[in-house]
């Protein structure tokens, strides 16, 4: 029987990880860019969404995600973050969303969105 260290029972505890692993060529066909945030506000009878209005450097995008019950819109005003840029757009509630921003969620807990410590431009390639 072989041993296993306790960061990896931890994880284990927090979520059973069952994914096929992927290759380093398929992670890169993920285009992750640094986003700042322009506007944000609730989408009228969603208690869940917010729809956020994003910088991508070169471009604006409206993306739609599942963080209302944990941010208020103004809150997320010039906040930056990580958009998963090339996603397919889809329709939430009747809104489009063109992009995906990405978010921690702790086991039993509320999303945390993936910030940085420093600034960085809007646009930025996130590897």
């Amino acid at each position: 029987m072989s041993e296993t260290s306790d960061s990896t029972k931890a994880v284990g505890a927090q979520d059973s990880i069952s994914q096929e692993k992927i290759s380093i060529d398929e992670f890169g066909r993920l285009d992750l860019r640094v986003a700042k945030v322009l506007e944000a506000e609730a989408i009228p009878g969603a208690t869940r969404l917010l729809k956020l209005i994003v910088d991508l450097g070169s471009e604006k995008r409206q993306l739609v995600a599942g963080i209302a019950e944990v941010y208020q819109p103004e809150s997320l005003v010039g906040r930056t973050i990580i958009v998963v840029a090339n996603l397919k757009p889809a329709r939430l509630r009747g809104v489009e969303s063109d992009g995906m921003l990405l978010a921690a969620q702790p086991p039993g807990g509320k999303p945390i969105l993936a910030t940085f410590d420093e600034s960085v431009p809007p646009g930025s390639k996130v590897r």
